[in-house]
């Protein structure tokens, strides 16, 4: 009798760990503001992660920004482990009720664009938060590392494995 043997080992943290565009370039956002590439040059880390651009709302930190040729990438985490309100705001990512991001910054140089908004060349970035809508319809959360997915491709490996031994 042959045997086969699925053996499955998963280990994920429920980390608070998320990603994201921040900004997205060649677009404008819902006011017709443009931001150019090298803008967020001199952004400086860690930048605070608030909910819905609240100061007295701080969930995380952002510990990583770079600009690439499609926008603002973000990385940070969630202080889901220390906060109670990141918890909460945490599982209103990982559901889809929250997925978009928001930069809060004050614009150096801009100049007026055709048609409404700004061109905007250089800022200082203050924060970027978590919003239930963006105002630049291409920043959104683009990863939230999450135990429950974890545990549920887990459940279905587990699932696979015995109906295997059954059939085998």
């Amino acid at each position: 009798m042959d045997r086969l043997f699925f053996e499955t080992k998963l280990a994920a943290l429920d980390n608070g760990m998320i990603e994201g565009t921040a900004w997205a370039f060649g677009s404008p956002d819902r006011v017709g503001d443009v931001i150019r590439k090298g803008a967020f040059s001199e952004a400086s880390l860690p930048l605070p992660m608030l909910f819905a651009h609240d100061f007295n709302d701080p969930i995380g930190s952002w510990s990583e920004a770079t600009e690439d040729e499609q926008g603002l990438k973000v990385k940070g985490a969630l202080l889901v482990d220390e906060v109670a309100r990141a918890r909460e705001v945490y599982a209103l990512v990982k559901s889809g009720a929250v997925k978009g991001l928001s930069v809060g910054f004050v614009s150096r140089k801009a100049a007026p664009r055709r048609g409404g908004g700004r061109m905007i060349s250089k800022l200082e970035l203050l924060e970027i938060s978590l919003v239930t809508v963006g105002m630049h319809p291409g920043a959104r959360v683009t990863s939230a590392k999450s135990a429950i997915k974890a545990l549920s491709l887990a459940e279905a490996l587990n699932r696979a494995s015995a109906q295997l031994k059954r059939s085998a």
